[in-house]
């Protein structure tokens, strides 16, 4: 497969879906690779305004790189079951030996005709019997075709991952099976040579390194590139890949500069969307994480995004910045549950699993009137997601500064420098960056 498929991490923000976006059009532009951006889970809110701002569809969905069906289905030419058998003759001469049989009224297969089904279908017309020794192979091809068709051969959803139906395909006497969608229409066939040795998606993964914050069965794919400006994780692959690793304020920042070096620039969309991921990682650039090279990034994509008949035309960027940010902010209009499950990112250190999610507002006292449910939520997602415990991160994006939700915290949390409020949260005054603040807080103290 020479598809290349530019994914995020689950749970996915701004500048993750925008740094799959960039860099997947730089991939295609630069390299002529057939390169598709991907998102590993929903859009937030904030993304979702950002996209349609822009006039841009979403990223395709791909929750999983486990190979599926449709990575080794070939589309064969088809016969009906009333045609004569000297049209899947033809067929059967062109494919190698195989002819679907399809209906042609509702597009469902009836089966298969292969080398074994017409050895079984000749031996009731051939045999022995002096009749049976006069009849003309003409006038077996002029039967039609269902008389030789194999109904027993097995159906697999073209959507269906391959490993969930291996001890089957092991069991199996069929050597190709008919693949299907979802309401039974065919798809085409599979050959169990290739299905029990399948391709791997290639991927490369920007915006996080971690095996806990990449789509799911991570380690069944080719891993080809990654790009990032987070820490360090534990993601192993099988051969050597390029790995970039750099220290900036949003992988936005290192797709542009990619850009830059390629003598490119991106279409206004496609730079708007970077810029509101940098802005989006950098709090417009006031984070702590941000570098000179997100400034240059910003106006470098601030150029390209704001030019005449684009849809940020006339933006600056200190106003494009405010409404992306609050667009993401507010705990009024959404659930608990979608609050604390969105922008959330799973550690591990000391022997614990961790999480910490992070939800942005205008104003810390949102969180007095919500906390009761917040709280609740967060354990509920600590309990289903099988983690020692679960911080979540309410940021305020004008004053700058955070009150932390801890649930089912170990005591060695206890040590946390923010002031305990008498609610029970902690208040870190000036603290917004999770990557850069509060999580080498967190990790000191577990593996001290």
């Amino acid at each position: 497969m020479s598809r290349i498929y530019v994914i995020g991490h689950v749970n996915p923000d701004t500048d993750s879906i925008a740094a799959a976006v960039g860099y997947a059009w730089l991939l295609r532009e630069r390299d002529g690779t057939d390169a598709v951006a991907a998102r590993a889970g929903a859009t937030n809110p904030q993304t979702t305004w950002v996209l349609k701002r822009l006039g841009l569809d979403a990223p395709l969905l791909l929750t999983d790189a486990s190979p599926r069906f449709d990575t080794v289905t070939r589309r064969l030419d088809t016969a009906a079951p009333p045609d004569r058998l000297q049209e899947a003759w033809s067929i059967l001469n062109r494919t190698g030996g195989i002819a679907p049989i399809v209906s042609p009224e509702d597009g469902k297969p009836s089966g298969l005709i292969t080398g074994l089904s017409l050895f079984n279908f000749f031996s009731r017309y051939v045999g022995s019997h002096p009749r049976r020794q006069e009849m003309r192979l003409a006038e077996i091809l002029e039967l039609p075709c269902h008389e030789a068709c194999d109904e027993s051969v097995p159906r697999f959803q073209v959507t269906t991952r391959i490993r969930d139906v291996i001890n089957r395909i092991y069991r199996e006497e069929h050597n190709e099976f008919l693949i299907v969608d979802e309401s039974g229409l065919y798809l085409g066939v599979s050959r169990q040579s290739d299905v029990l040795n399948p391709p791997r998606l290639r991927i490369i993964l920007v915006d996080h390194n971690e095996p806990g914050q990449a789509l799911g069965s991570i380690s069944e794919a080719e891993l080809v590139e990654i790009l990032d400006h987070h820490r360090l994780g534990n993601m192993s692959t099988h051969m050597p890949i390029r790995f970039s690793v750099d220290v900036v304020g949003s992988t936005s920042t290192l797709v542009s500069e990619r850009m830059e070096d390629a003598g490119l620039s991106a279409p206004p969309p496609v730079a708007g969307l970077l810029l509101a991921g940098l802005l989006s990682d950098t709090l417009i650039l006031s984070s702590p994480t941000t570098t000179d090279r997100d400034h240059r990034a910003a106006e470098r994509l601030s150029r390209w995004a704001f030019v005449r008949n684009s849809p940020l035309a006339g933006e600056s960027i200190p106003a494009y910045g405010k409404q992306v940010l609050n667009a993401g902010s507010g705990l009024e209009t959404r659930a608990a549950s979608e609050i604390v499950g969105t922008d959330l990112k799973i550690y591990e250190a000391g022997g614990f699993t961790f999480a910490i999610a992070q939800a942005e507002v205008t104003d810390l006292l949102q969180l007095d009137e919500h906390l009761e449910h917040l709280s609740q939520a967060l354990d509920e997602m600590r309990i289903r997601r099988g983690l020692n415990f679960a911080m979540l991160m309410v940021t305020d994006v004008v004053n700058n500064s955070s009150r932390l939700v801890l649930v089912n915290a170990p005591p060695v949390l206890e040590d946390l420098p923010y002031p305990r409020q008498p609610d029970g949260t902690r208040l870190a005054q000036g603290v917004v960056s999770r990557k850069k603040q509060l999580l080498p807080i967190v990790l000191g103290l577990l593996e001290d």
